[in-house]
């Protein structure tokens, strides 16, 4: 890996990430750090690295390049990623929520496509991001999505055959799914069934939501501790109000119907979002 200058840490959990910049191009970088404990931290780091070796695509957070780095008896995996000024979706919302405004539908939609386009790609080959939501997607400078930290990603379709198998996908869901973002397929596994890509389009739907109405609509639930995983049973209301069309409403609606076999595939919002008329011009920020 060649040199950088470190520039600030951020911590995340298990991992921090550091802005660096390169000493030689003098660009600026994301540079995740990965604590390893064992063996199998460093598989997961591994496999979060193999992830992206799978995709080079605009709406997909490219690797620029990783290693290994010993410290002492563990181990840290550097990945270096390309650094976005702009920063997460989240950011975005919450900073017009903070000013007491909303996401226009004219920028909803162009956002949601290339969200949809990231998750195309995935899907396509065979996996399922697993964690989407408003903080693992960056905005670039064009206000275009790019779907970052791929390390939940696994096959998506999943053939569960045993409660046994139920019970250990439940609990692997529970550690690297985002509960308030998570399908409701995978707080309660059954013994005999199949989990598809479909619990990403779940996962769409509740940032959908988010873009539209400032939060996730599980969000104040969890942080209030009640149960998220009985919320997630009941279909959802859309609030009313007069800001979003009742198309973009009705594909919320679709997205987020608790039956897995009744959700659209990605394919079907593309097409949707393709046909979906931008909100009126002069249609910025609705103050609340």
């Amino acid at each position: 890996m060649k040199k950088y200058f470190l520039l600030f840490v951020l911590k995340l959990g298990f991992s921090y990430v550091d802005l660096v910049e390169g000493l030689q191009d003098g660009r600026f970088y994301a540079l995740k750090r990965i604590l390893c404990h064992d063996k199998e931290d460093r598989q997961e780091a591994l496999h979060e690295v193999e992830m992206h070796g799978l995709f080079e695509h605009p709406n997909i957070l490219r690797l620029e390049a990783h290693c290994m780095v010993e410290k002492g008896p563990k181990h840290e995996a550097w990945l270096l990623l390309p650094f976005l000024r702009r920063g997460t979706l989240w950011s975005e919302v919450e900073a017009l929520r903070d000013k007491g405004t909303f996401l226009p539908e004219e920028r909803i939609v162009p956002i949601l496509l290339g969200i949809c386009r990231g998750l195309q790609a995935i899907h396509a080959k065979g996996y399922a991001h697993r964690d989407l939501k408003p903080t693992n997607v960056l905005l670039d400078d064009e206000e275009q999505p790019v779907l970052m930290d791929l390390g939940s990603m696994n096959r998506a379709r999943i053939e569960v055959k045993s409660s046994r198998e139920a019970m250990a996908l439940q609990d692997w869901a529970a550690q690297r799914c985002t509960i308030s973002y998570r399908a409701p397929e995978l707080f309660t596994v059954e013994s005999h069934c199949v989990i598809d890509e479909r619990t990403d389009i779940w996962s769409l739907g509740c940032v959908l939501y988010c873009m539209m109405f400032g939060e996730g609509p599980y969000d104040l639930i969890f942080q209030k501790g009640d149960s998220v995983a009985l919320a997630v049973q009941n279909q959802i209301r859309v609030p009313a109000n007069g800001r979003y069309s009742a198309a973009l409403e009705c594909l919320l609606s679709s997205m987020m119907v608790v039956n897995p076999q009744d959700r659209p595939h990605v394919s079907h919002i593309l097409d949707q979002l393709e046909g979906l008329q931008p909100a009126s011009s002069g249609q910025d920020t609705t103050r609340i």
